[in-house]
């Protein structure tokens, strides 16, 4: 079949699939570094720092707008979303962590249900790991409280953002015991709370 081909016919061959080739790995470059996937990229999905996400006090969102946010969007009884709003502003002072920060962490790790628990036995709202943490789980029984479970996991964050060096993505993934893409689901989680207490 190919017998007939003459030597025009194969040089151009190969130069159309020299050319194609070309074609789809500029393709695979340009797609791979918009996304993030390949080594090197550009722009980093997740600021590197915890001053980076750092919010002053003065422009915190207050517990009682906390509570409207969480209730309307993840369904949470007021009551119990004023609650919540109070422990992380509460833990946000002592820690010195962004309360934006908390939110989104508490979004990823329980959706704001302060019942959760995982099936490694993570609970409440933070999903702090008592087999893990038995020196600050010990002298409480209630992990389901929010004042708790919010204090207790926003040192264990803080603990991990200092052994970081600062490095927030880091601190994360020791946070949530490595899973894949946790600092994303973060990230995103947090441009949807500044977004909702427009900051």
């Amino acid at each position: 079949m190919f017998t007939n081909l003459s030597e025009d016919s194969i040089g151009w061959l190969h130069t159309l699939a020299r050319r194609l080739r070309d074609i789809v790995l500029s393709a695979i470059v340009v797609f791979c570094s918009l996304t993030g996937l390949c080594y090197g990229a550009v722009a980093p999905a997740w600021p590197t720092s915890a001053e980076a996400v750092h919010l002053p006090l003065e422009e915190a969102p207050t517990a009682e707008e906390i509570a409207a946010v969480v209730s309307s969007r993840f369904h949470i009884g007021l009551h119990d979303a004023l609650g919540i709003g109070h422990a992380v502003l509460t833990a946000a002072r002592r820690y010195t962590i962004s309360p934006l920060l908390l939110l989104a962490v508490i979004a990823v790790e329980s959706s704001f249900d302060r019942f959760a628990i995982s099936v490694v036995g993570a609970k409440g709202l933070m999903q702090v790991l008592p087999s893990q943490h038995r020196d600050r789980v010990l002298r409480t029984s209630d992990l389901t409280d929010p004042r708790t479970n919010v204090h207790i996991g926003s040192a264990i964050l803080r603990d991990y953002i200092r052994a970081s060096g600062g490095d927030l993505e880091g601190a994360l993934c020791r946070y949530s015991g490595g899973a894949k893409g946790y600092a994303r689901r973060v990230a995103d989680r947090l441009s949807m709370m500044k977004t909702a207490f427009g900051l």
